[in-house]
């Protein structure tokens, strides 16, 4: 599938949350139909850290699926969960945060 790209001045929404005792900050825009087009995922604690980077990666991981049409609900389905559903890694929290936000 081609990619589809996002205009380059865009809405987007910002939403500070707390996942494994760690705060983070998502950033998210969505394509001109509602559709998420990208999402950007900082760890706020102090200095570069594992979990900041592997946020970052994740985010990366993240846009560039769903620009190429991989649908939100296939890509929560997919990713680890714990008994009761919640998200066991950041990629699951933050697609589920977004789509509470919705």
């Amino acid at each position: 599938m081609i990619r589809r790209r996002l205009p380059n001045r865009r809405a987007s929404e910002t939403i500070g949350f707390e996942f494994r005792g760690a705060p983070y900050a998502v950033t998210f825009s969505r394509f001109e139909d509602g559709d998420l087009g990208e999402v950007f995922i900082d760890c706020q604690s102090k200095g570069a850290t594992p979990l900041d980077c592997d946020a970052k990666d994740v985010a990366v991981a993240l846009s560039l699926a769903l620009q190429h049409g991989a649908p939100i609900a296939e890509i929560r389905a997919a990713l680890t969960r714990e008994a009761n559903g919640q998200p066991v890694g950041v990629a699951g929290a933050v697609l589920d945060l977004i789509e509470g936000a919705a």
